[in-house]
């Protein structure tokens, strides 16, 4: 299963930078990307936040969020810099993936900004 989990985040990586590039962004700057973590339970997901900030990478703070369910759930976002490249993006998504996996949060892919 999870082996089919990361597969799914390594097809939504490559759709993504397909879709950027078609729509023309900006190839040649770095693209604020950010990883999504969540989770129904705060504690776990402070932990990961810790952990991540160990790791040294930038977090943003964790806030409550909705479901369309109605179920309340915490959420933060690591943030990084990076060229819009699919091969440095699997690597980096990998990476999110596992630390989530470890902490026992979810991961719940990564997103970023057109840039002209």
């Amino acid at each position: 299963m999870i082996d089919e989990e990361l597969q799914h985040w390594f097809e939504h990586t490559d759709a993504l930078v397909s879709e950027l590039l078609a729509d023309g962004t900006n190839d040649d700057v770095y693209h604020t990307i950010e990883h999504h973590f969540a989770s129904e339970n705060f504690d776990l997901l402070e932990k990961a936040a810790i952990a991540a900030f160990k790791l040294g990478l930038e977090i943003e703070e964790p806030e409550e969020a909705e479901l369309e369910s109605g179920e309340k759930v915490f959420a933060f976002d690591i943030v990084t810099e990076q060229m819009l490249n699919a091969e440095l993006l699997r690597d980096e998504t990998k990476k999110m993936f596992e630390l989530a996996q470890k902490c026992k949060v979810d991961y719940d892919g990564w997103g970023t900004y057109f840039e002209e």
